[in-house]
């Protein structure tokens, strides 16, 4: 079969798999064979949806177990079916899906896990960028409202109602002996935990902040100046520890002076 032939032949069971109601069999495919390739592929791509999951939501995948979490990913594939050929772009609905799911009541804290597994998987993919301290020094050359502090590529912030900080570490494959305790603990005090989600080199990072923190960095990753974050994160935020934090972590790419 020559390559063209071949294309056609795959276009036309590409269509036969994904579009209600066609019926057209691409040639060389013999109908008797149909029922056994598409249960095949409905196996692979069981097993395929749960990998592309757990790369994602590594904590939510430890905490339920794996053959919960393999039927997780099935109905989620159900309900939300990849719209790409790439896996590794499918699962982004799994927050959500989690949250509306009644039956997971007794878990409401999945959810935000699964929001913090996110941010930490799109930190892990997110583009390189170099910090430039130098710029530092445009802090005392303007007035705070024409500063913007541009942070590096992926940091972003999640809050929660629940431990989601402690949960992630306690999950972590050499956290579980002696972390564990700790995540019982705090869940069973009803803490909540706000994540700052930031890279070390290759490697995301997790760190737990206070609400004035989160506020201030979620004005300046939505495009706020240094003086709206500052006034958005009200008195009880405090700028010094914060930029020593994100200068030293390298999180802080650059101060900028609005036109």
């Amino acid at each position: 079969m020559n390559r063209e032939a071949e294309r056609r032949r795959q276009q036309a069971l590409v269509q036969r798999l994904m579009v209600r109601g066609a019926q057209a069999l691409p040639d060389g495919l013999r109908p008797h064979r149909l029922p056994r390739g598409l249960a095949a592929y409905e196996a692979n791509a069981a097993g395929a949806a749960e990998r592309a999951l757990a790369g994602t939501y590594p904590t939510v995948k430890a905490m339920l177990g794996t053959e919960p979490f393999g039927r997780l990913a099935q109905v989620l594939w159900a309900a939300h079916p990849p719209l790409r050929g790439d896996l590794s772009t499918w699962g982004g609905d799994l927050p959500g899906f989690l949250a509306a799911d009644r039956s997971l009541a007794e878990w409401p804290y999945l959810a935000d896990c699964a929001r913090l597994d996110a941010a930490v998987a799109r930190c892990a993919g997110a583009a390189d960028a170099a910090p430039d301290p130098a710029t530092l020094a445009r802090l005392g050359e303007a007035d705070a409202d024409r500063l913007h502090l541009d942070l590096a590529p992926g940091v972003s912030v999640v809050d929660s109602a629940f431990p989601v900080v402690t949960l992630w570490h306690a999950h972590r494959a050499a956290g579980l002996p002696d972390r564990l305790p700790l995540a019982r603990a705090a869940l069973a005090e009803g803490r909540s935990e706000h994540a700052l989600v930031w890279r070390a080199g290759w490697r995301p990072e997790v760190s737990l902040v206070d609400g004035p923190a989160v506020q201030f960095t979620s004005a300046l990753l939505a495009g706020a100046s240094l003086g709206e974050a500052l006034h958005g994160a009200g008195p009880a935020f405090v700028f010094e520890p914060w930029l020593v934090a994100a200068v030293r972590d390298g999180w802080l790419l650059q101060v900028r002076i609005a036109a």
